[in-house]
């Protein structure tokens, strides 16, 4: 009997019937199996590794969601910070300040863009500077309070500094062939920036009258800037020419290799930038010591004006009527026709 009870269970013994066949009623409630949960008495404690199990599963879970959380907030900021990088671009671009880089396959990194972002924020306190120099070289200012101003637009000089470290560290192509800068600005453009020695003979004429000590400190000072130019400037055409090699020599076969060796010389580029803007800052902070300080604070609106006429003349060269454009086109194929027949006139006569 008790085999037959342990083949029939769970079903009715009398005939094997299936329990769910039973007419369920408040009797047989009673006679079924109490799950676990439903208010058992007998449920056993959980020991201390299940306890300490799921509390671990507790934590893992709140830092999910901690993560799920930070990550949603972090597309939220980018996505921000994206659009108001595409409303400083645009609005540079509005003022002339930046062009279209354009050329097949063109592409602007996001390192690229955000220095021109902060280009141009610093272009607005650059303007804003000069304003307080101008107006503290008309008012009657004490030479100290001369000197905080002074100081302040050094240190406003050495900000662009830091930024261009960072953004040849992101894409030093953007910076070396001064896609940052206007049209005007890049036909005068050395490794990245201005060339300091140029800089130094505007100023020598700009800032007459000067003491001799002064003129004579002013030209050592653009003879050493030439002769590091120039130190600098066969540095990059012997890097130039390496590149050539590799890229030009040795067999098809070895082309990855090639690229690869290619990419370790394209990375000297970098220390190039760093050079040539460490000369322009040291040279900014020699004239400052050579000058009087409302010298130098002509010398810093000197720089800053001639650098806004290159942007407008730039300007004013990109929203140019498209009359002239056709005109000049019409000219110069004009003058080469007639340089042409001129050409032919003088052959012919030879016979």
């Amino acid at each position: 009997m008790a085999d037959n009870d342990a083949f029939c269970y769970p079903y009715h013994i009398d005939g094997c019937m299936p329990l769910e066949k039973w007419s369920k009623g408040p009797q047989d409630s009673e006679m079924l199996p109490r799950r676990k949960g439903d208010g058992s008495t007998s449920e056993k404690p959980l020991d201390a590794k299940a306890l300490r199990r799921l509390a671990q599963n507790r934590e893992a879970a709140r830092k999910s969601r901690l993560r799920k959380k930070a990550y949603v907030q972090q597309l939220e900021s980018s996505r921000l910070k994206l659009t108001q990088i595409e409303q400083e671009l645009q609005r540079a671009r509005s003022q002339g300040l930046f062009v279209d880089y354009g050329g097949v396959g063109s592409t602007v990194s996001s390192g690229a863009a955000m220095f021109d972002m902060e280009y141009a924020r610093w272009l607005e306190e650059d303007h804003r500077l000069m304003g307080e120099l101008r107006n503290g070289l008309q008012a009657p200012l004490s030479d100290s309070n001369m000197r905080v101003m002074v100081d302040g637009y050094l240190s406003h000089y050495d900000e662009i500094f830091r930024l261009k470290v960072v953004a040849a560290k992101s894409d030093v192509f953007h910076l070396i062939n001064g896609m940052w800068t206007s049209q005007a600005e890049r036909c005068f453009l050395w490794i990245g920036g201005f060339r300091p020695s140029d800089l130094i003979t505007m100023l020598i004429q700009q800032l007459e009258p000067l003491a001799e000590q002064q003129i004579m400190g002013m030209y050592g000072l653009r003879h050493s800037s030439q002769q590091a130019e120039e130190a600098l400037s066969q540095g990059l055409e012997q890097l130039q020419q390496s590149l050539v090699d590799t890229i030009a020599g040795g067999p098809v076969v070895d082309g990855v290799q090639q690229m690869v060796l290619a990419m370790s010389k394209l990375a000297n580029l970098e220390g190039f930038v760093r050079q040539a803007d460490n000369l322009r800052q040291q040279t900014l902070h020699q004239l400052c010591r050579l000058l009087t300080v409302r010298q130098a604070a002509r010398c810093f609106i000197v720089i800053g004006e001639y650098y806004g006429r290159l942007r407008a003349l730039s300007s004013l060269w990109a929203s140019r009527p498209r009359e002239t454009l056709i005109s000049d086109d019409n000219s110069c194929q004009t003058t080469t026709e007639m340089q042409i027949v001129q050409h032919s006139q003088n052959y012919f006569s030879s016979f």
